[in-house]
């Protein structure tokens, strides 16, 4: 049987690139900007939260947090975030991409803001506050993944779909390097302010009393991207394809979109009544029918996502450790705490503008031509391979060769966003139906978080010394082994380049033959 296609659909498929698109990158794109920054940031101040709260007189080396705490700080906004990826994921598919929108960006702003405000009378007070309103944080940024994926997914045109969508993922790198960037400026203004003297010339006077706002500022300056934002948010009319294949309102759609398309459409009530009663828009997502059509692709985006990030957020969140160990940050007793921070956060961005944000763009610019597949395997295999480049020679990257380690570390970073960082975010916004699409696309992005979770808690333990732990060099070959795996996971996900989306996850298909997919996995 000839497949249904809605008029209002097919015009947004082969709309020209327009204002409405980078708009929706753009207004998408800052959500992004704010959950990497609020997630990011937490790297540079750690060691700062130590050395204030965490001080014991009479130490030869300053204050840090512990293990646990240290986890806890880093962590809990990501178990935030994935436990926001499952609910927001689900809440887009029942309620509408639009109506859920805004509600996850309010989160960010508040609880940013009193992550800034965290008090308490004891040291374990203050982290436990701070604990608490990360994780509502997190959850905030995890509803942004979904939605945001799944709103430009459906919005953009069939040609450019992919760099739409990995260009609002992008805006992450930017968020990454902002909060470089603050860090830099705060502990520059508190330094030339209130100077202080190392810690092994003056212990007690190596942290000011101030330094206790620094941290403070930095957390709270991540609201300000998202409530600049909110407005456009709420001015942004509902996705057609929800509208229309969900919601079964075809006037809506077609009003909506005559809006942002400035076109004349036919709103075809008809036509959406008789692909809602087809059988490929029937089955639910418990159903067995899902499992066959759509069930090794969900295991392969969830897979993927997993394996990946486990080795970025243990990379991104615990640089300042690896950069320690291989001698390119000097010993903490030579700095006072407020130029330990700068310290940390001059790498960080030295890392954000050489590796993190020219493998974003990349990805923007080649998705469309070489597809998502080629990316992501090629991502997996160079991560992996410069991974063993980092562990192999490891006492000699040690001993006098630190720059040859920084430039072999973010090619690392170069490689996991001009591959599968970017590519898993944007192919479960494609393959998947899309009275699904958001709760599956939640699924994935969950799955990558429970792996950064992994990374969070297991790198402190894991990079320490015997017999605590097995030490920085066997941890980058247990990173290349996750990179591996996520490299072979990765032939079960399907590469949706040059087709629609009704095309690719079957919502257009009129019978039951097939399943509107191609098992495609090359270009």
């Amino acid at each position: 049987m000839a497949r249904e296609e809605l008029q209002v659909l097919k015009a947004l498929d082969v709309a020209k690139t327009q204002l409405y698109h980078f708009t929706a990158i753009v207004v998408a794109g800052m959500g992004f900007f704010t959950d990497s920054y609020d997630l990011f940031c937490v790297s540079l101040i750690t060691k700062l939260i130590g050395r204030i709260y965490y001080y014991t007189p009479g130490s030869t080396t300053p204050g840090v947090l512990s293990n646990s705490a240290n986890s806890a700080v880093t962590g809990v906004a990501l178990v935030g975030t994935l436990a926001g990826q499952l609910f927001f994921g689900w809440l887009g598919d029942k309620m509408g991409r639009k109506r859920v929108y805004g509600v996850t960006l309010m989160l960010m702003v508040v609880c940013s803001i009193a992550s800034g405000l965290s008090f308490g009378s004891t040291a374990n007070g203050v982290v436990a506050t701070l604990c608490f309103f990360r994780f509502w944080l997190g959850f905030g940024i995890g509803g942004d993944y979904p939605l945001s994926a799944t709103i430009m997914s459906e919005y953009a045109n069939k040609k450019s779909r992919g760099a739409f969508i990995a260009a609002v993922f992008a805006m992450q790198g930017f968020g990454y390097l902002f909060s470089g960037i603050i860090a830099l400026i705060v502990s520059s203004a508190f330094n030339a302010s209130y100077p202080a003297p190392a810690y092994d010339i003056n212990a007690a006077a190596s942290t000011v009393p101030q330094a206790d706002y620094a941290w403070r500022i930095i957390l709270m300056v991540g609201a300000l991207p998202a409530a600049l934002t909110y407005y456009w948010r709420m001015k942004m009319p509902e996705t057609a394809r929800y509208t229309a294949l969900v919601a079964r309102n075809a006037k809506k759609a077609a009003a909506d979109m005559v809006t942002v398309l400035q076109v004349e459409l036919e709103a075809e009530p008809d036509k959406v009544e008789r692909m809602a009663m087809s059988a490929s828009n029937s089955y639910g997502f418990f159903s067995k029918e899902f499992l066959r059509r759509h069930g090794l692709h969900l295991l392969g985006t969830s897979t993927t996502w997993f394996f990946l990030d486990i080795a970025f957020y243990s990379q991104s969140l615990f640089q300042k450790d690896i950069f320690t160990a291989v001698n390119w940050l000097p010993a903490p007793q030579t700095m006072s705490a407020i130029q330990e921070m700068y310290m940390i956060a001059r790498a960080q961005t030295i890392i954000a503008l050489c590796g993190t944000i020219p493998g974003y763009w990349f990805t923007v610019a080649f998705i469309d031509y070489i597809g998502r597949f080629v990316i992501q395997l090629m991502g997996f295999f160079f991560m992996m391979a410069f991974m063993l480049g980092l562990a192999i020679p490891y006492t000699y990257w040690k001993t006098g060769h630190q720059a040859g380690f920084v430039v072999m570390y973010a090619f690392t970073f170069f490689f996991s966003n001009f591959g599968p960082n970017a590519t898993t975010f944007v192919v479960p916004a494609e393959i998947f139906p899309a009275r699904f699409r958001s709760t599956c696309h939640g699924i994935s992005a969950a799955s990558g978080k429970a792996g950064a979770i992994v990374g969070a808690f297991g790198f402190v333990y894991a990079a320490g010394n015997a017999p605590a732990g097995i030490g920085i060099q066997n941890t980058f070959y247990l990173l290349a082994a996750t990179d591996f795996l996520g490299l072979i996971f990765t032939f079960l996900v399907p590469d949706a380049r040059g087709k629609s989306l009704e095309e690719i996850s079957g919502d257009a298909a009129e019978s039951e033959e097939g399943n509107g997919m191609e098992e495609t996995v090359s270009a």
